[in-house]
């Protein structure tokens, strides 16, 4: 197969916090555009980032939509692949129990060596 027609293998890493900018919310559309396109679309959570996947998210305060149910829906789009720094949960005292979809969780180092196995990297 050509490299042209080869499915490529995406990861987008999620630093930021889910409200505040647009980074989450523009990561979470440029997931379904690449997954419409029948690519292997994963995405890690770090730092702040872990926040993008905590239940109970109230953002009528910030007067912002709330845009986490989303997240449920992706195993719709065939991304079952999601990853979350045990460092980063660890330290915001947060555990899997506390995130709206299921994870994989793995250390610092094993997520950057799965890092280093993707063809496309893409930080928000």
């Amino acid at each position: 197969m050509s490299e042209e027609g080869r499915t490529k293998k995406f990861m987008f890493v999620n630093r930021k916090a889910p409200y505040g900018t647009v980074y989450a919310l523009e990561s979470l559309e440029v997931v379904l555009i690449t997954a419409a396109f029948d690519q292997d679309v994963s995405l890690a959570f770090l730092d702040d980032g872990v926040y993008q996947l905590r239940k109970g998210q109230q953002t009528k305060g910030i007067e912002t939509k709330n845009f986490s149910p989303t997240y449920r829906a992706l195993e719709g789009y065939d991304i079952e692949k999601l990853y979350v720094e045990k460092e980063a949960i660890e330290a915001r005292g947060l555990s899997e129990e506390d995130l709206l979809v299921e994870v994989t969780v793995l250390d610092r180092q094993a997520l950057g060596k799965l890092m280093d196995e993707q063809d496309v990297l893409l930080s928000f």
